[in-house]
């Protein structure tokens, strides 16, 4: 592995960051967030302009190609920029999804033509995108999406959409999504799924947000009912949605270098020492030290997973399966982190960061947010699966669905 920048990433690096200096003011504590006390409408303001004004300096997508207006960087120099900016308090990221994952589709398997329209708008925080894949009954599997696109009989060239889906991050905000249909049931899971984008208040489109229990609502519930999409909204062939979407959920790889917090253990060690245990500082009990070890250790070693991730994008190569790891270890640290620290304020770990102070508001984000993590993206059962599949070479699971046509699947 590959501790150290190259003297080429050292240059973009001091590049990155001088031009952070002069547009962004430098956190105060590493677990400093932004945007306290504002709507998310005010959110969502704020991360359009700051979108525009890092794609005006060629940081808005760095790994795009230089035709659809991005830098033609490498997957570290994005993370190199990722980190620099993880030092400054800018607004929350609200097009992640969109250029991270929907674009990178688009450009992908879209024609010409689309490409010309959306890209730009939507790299300069112009418009938002959402992705719209989970169901009710298709999460952790997505050939199990039942959603439905039909060719219209009435003449039109385009396709009826009907159904659900669910969890859909921003969709309450978005101009834009990519959706998942089936549009053949009577093929295997997997090959009859197609790609289309779709306006967002576009008639029949209906966006139920999620009341979340910290009170936001950034997942949404959207229904379909009967929405009309030009074919020429389709993205790629049709039956070649899920290869659409395996480009949208590859781009997800660059997430590598923000799986934990900065400094998270300082963090932990902070509130113990602030913290009564037995009648003396928390940090004086072997036992509690012992618990700050085991976040140091899990901590350090995913840092040592992200070095080995980012050694590979620097070669140019695929990191392997083995950072499914970072996410069951990661999202569980973070779970364990937040209850740990409410634990040592004994009756008082149950107050909002609004009674506590500003300190506790990473403690109060985490232990709403983690759990989600456990679930989002693949439970924690399913990556152990991928783990133990993948990695560890032990036998895959017997899959009775295999090439069975999708509509003679059990319900």
């Amino acid at each position: 592995m590959d501790f150290q920048d190259s003297p080429e990433e050292i240059s973009f690096r001091q590049e990155c960051r001088q031009w952070l200096q002069d547009n962004a003011p430098q956190k105060q504590r590493s677990d400093e967030i932004s945007g306290q006390g504002l709507t998310s409408a005010q959110l969502l303001q704020a991360s359009r302009e700051w979108q525009g004004r890092r794609a005006a300096a060629g940081f808005g997508a760095i790994t795009w190609p230089v035709a659809f207006g991005g830098r033609g960087g490498t997957p570290m120099q994005e993370v190199i920029y990722r980190q620099e900016e993880g030092r400054f308090n800018v607004p929350p990221n609200y097009f992640a999804v969109s250029l991270g994952m929907v674009l990178p589709s688009l450009f992908a398997h879209a024609s010409e033509e689309v490409r010309a329209r959306y890209l730009g708008p939507a790299l300069h925080g112009k418009e938002l995108w959402c992705q719209l894949l989970s169901e009710p009954g298709a999460g952790s599997d997505l050939g199990m999406v039942r959603t439905r696109a039909e060719c219209c009989s009435d003449g039109r060239d385009g396709w009826i959409l009907n159904g659900q889906k669910v969890w859909t991050t921003l969709a309450q905000f978005a101009e834009f999504g990519m959706v998942l249909a089936r549009t053949d049931p009577t093929v295997p899971k997997f090959e009859g799924l197609t790609s289309f984008f779709i306006d967002m208040k576009a008639p029949g489109v209906e966006v139920r947000p999620i009341r979340q229990a910290n009170g936001e609502s950034e997942f949404n519930e959207v229904f379909f009912n009967d929405v009309f999409i030009p074919d020429s909204q389709r993205v790629g062939a049709a039956g070649a949605g899920w290869k659409v979407t395996l480009t949208a959920l590859m781009n997800e790889r660059l997430s590598i270098g923000g799986v934990m917090p900065p400094d998270l253990w300082r963090t932990a060690a902070q509130i113990m020492r602030s913290a009564e245990f037995n009648g003396g500082s928390a940090m004086a009990d072997g036992r509690m030290r012992e618990r700050l070890a085991d976040l140091y250790l899990n901590a350090h070693g995913l840092w040592l997973l992200q070095c080995r991730g980012l050694t590979a994008l620097g070669k140019g190569k695929e990191p392997g399966p083995e950072l499914s790891i970072a996410k069951i270890v990661g999202a569980r640290t973070l779970q364990d982190f937040a209850y740990f620290a409410m634990d040592l304020q004994g009756e008082r770990g149950v107050l909002a960061a609004e009674e506590v102070g500003d300190t506790w508001q990473l403690v109060e984000k985490l232990w709403f947010g983690a759990a989600g993590m456990r679930i989002a993206g693949g439970t924690d059962e399913i990556v152990k699966n991928n783990v133990g599949e993948r990695v560890l070479g032990l036998p895959s699971e017997p899959r009775m669905d295999k090439g069975v046509p999708f509509n003679q699947l059990p319900r």
